[in-house]
């Protein structure tokens, strides 16, 4: 017997005991599948909403009159709120440029995840392009008794670039950091949408339909980018890291609970009945509402579907 085989006999578990720390280091291939269905069925969900939220606000005597009110209620806050809005808006094309150059850069450069910058940078620019082109393609708003603008401005332009921003800075990170991204990323797009309202830019339809229209172009682009990218799309789910905490997702589910009663509680003070209303801001608390549930559901959804779609980290099993 050789000295090699004699080491082999007295060790025979060594190969064995080995073997589950192979695999722990290998991403197990079960947690990413079948999502495919899902990222298209939201993709065409989006663009069906996108469809829906277009008709009700601007082509039917209802909607006209809820969105409208919101914006010329607006008037009633734009004291030092206005003034706030004036200055974010300002300064958003450029915040948004700056922090999502900032981060998709430093994590291109120092995670070499080159295919997912392209691929996010693509779909950014596509949904800022798809906005321009939807305000020259849509037909100006019909008269439907309703006094308002003629000229469309749906979706918003500063909406789309702030979201789009933040959810290519989304796609980029790793999973661990999604969730904390996710909550941010919404927040800074839904403070803008609120802040256009508040400043009388745009209508909350506008802000809904810029919302989706990321949505339509970044759901395809993070599919795209888990493909490219499997080796980092890997995480060990929520609670593992600070940055992938369940608060992250209760939060903006808590303010869109929140969100939703106020609406409620101001359309039915609006509503025909004995208790109705002259209204004087309960649409535009509604509208705002309405920007604020639409913000935090796209954010949800979002950190749900990618959270799904990422590969699980396998752990080691003892025996």
């Amino acid at each position: 017997m050789s000295f090699r085989q004699k080491r082999t006999s007295k060790h025979p578990s060594a190969a064995y005991r080995q073997a589950p720390t192979r695999a722990a280091a290998r991403p197990e291939q079960g947690p990413g599948k079948g999502t495919g269905a899902l990222f298209l069925l939201a993709t065409l969900g989006c663009l069906a909403a996108l469809a829906g939220t277009y008709y009700f606000f601007v082509r039917t005597t209802t909607g006209q009159f809820i969105d409208e009110s919101a914006l010329v209620e607006a008037v009633e806050l734009h004291g030092a709120a206005g003034k706030a809005a004036t200055k974010l808006l300002d300064w958003l094309p450029a915040l948004s440029v700056l922090i999502a150059a900032v981060v998709v850069l430093f994590v291109t450069v120092v995670r070499r995840r080159w295919a997912a910058a392209g691929i996010a940078v693509a779909a950014c620019v596509g949904a800022n392009l798809a906005t321009q082109i939807l305000k020259d393609l849509v037909p100006v708003r019909p008269y439907r008794g309703i006094e308002t603008l003629e000229f469309n401005s749906l979706p918003s332009g500063h909406t789309t670039l702030a979201a789009s921003a933040a959810a290519a800075v989304f796609l980029m990170v790793s999973p661990r950091w999604r969730p904390l991204a996710g909550y941010l990323g919404g927040s800074f797009a839904v403070a803008t949408g609120v802040s256009t309202l508040i400043n009388q830019w745009h209508r909350p339809a506008d802000v809904v339909a810029a919302f989706l229209v990321v949505g339509a172009f970044m759901l395809p682009a993070g599919w795209l980018i888990l493909r490219a990218g499997p080796r980092w799309n890997v995480w060990d789910g929520y609670g593992k890291h600070w940055a992938a905490s369940r608060w992250w997702v209760a939060l903006p589910v808590l303010t869109g609970l929140a969100s939703a009663a106020v609406a409620a509680y101001s359309l039915l003070k609006i509503a025909p009945g004995p208790g109705q209303e002259a209204s004087t801001s309960n649409y535009f608390w509604a509208g705002t509402s309405l920007i604020v549930i639409a913000g935090y559901l796209a954010t949800v959804a979002g950190v749900w579907l990618f959270g799904s779609a990422a590969r699980r980290r396998a752990t080691a099993r003892r025996r």
